[in-house]
């Protein structure tokens, strides 16, 4: 019993904080908004519910990134998922700086290790090459949250 109380206190004090509806990040946001509109608006956009576009072009490649920080992995409505990810979002994973920094930097790499499967892959072809760049991403994306 005690080692899960000091598991759950751990989980708690290492879950983001969020301030004003957004999570916290390490990343600068409006760097992140540069690397977004160079890397990542040929494949994803960012709509909120009403479909209204908040960053991005009307890409349909990868999904919607919308809300995405503390969000389940695989889950945004109207994509089809790999494998892979699918079945780490249904053990309740959920994107975390972390665990996005490590998605976008070697997609396949992250599943493969995350899942301890070396047959994971990932669908996600690009990666981001700077980590700070990955974290700027990150910051970018988390201030886009459903309220």
């Amino acid at each position: 019993m005690k080692k899960f109380n000091i598991a759950a206190a751990l989980a708690v004090l290492s879950a983001p904080a969020f301030a004003d509806g957004h999570a916290a990040t390490q990343g600068d946001a409006a760097a992140g908004a540069e690397q977004f509109n160079r890397q990542c608006v040929a494949c994803h956009v960012v709509a909120d519910a009403s479909g209204e576009v908040l960053a991005g072009r009307n890409a349909r490649t990868g999904p919607n990134l919308f809300d995405l920080a503390g969000s389940q992995l695989g889950s945004a409505e109207g994509f089809r998922y790999g494998d892979a990810i699918v079945e780490l979002g249904e053990t309740g994973a959920v994107w975390t700086e972390e665990s996005f920094v490590g998605y976008v930097q070697d997609p396949t790499g992250w599943l493969r290790e995350t899942l301890d499967d070396r047959r994971a892959r990932g669908k996600m072809a690009y990666q981001v090459r700077q980590e700070d760049q990955a974290y700027d991403l990150y910051a970018y994306l988390a201030t886009f949250a459903a309220e």
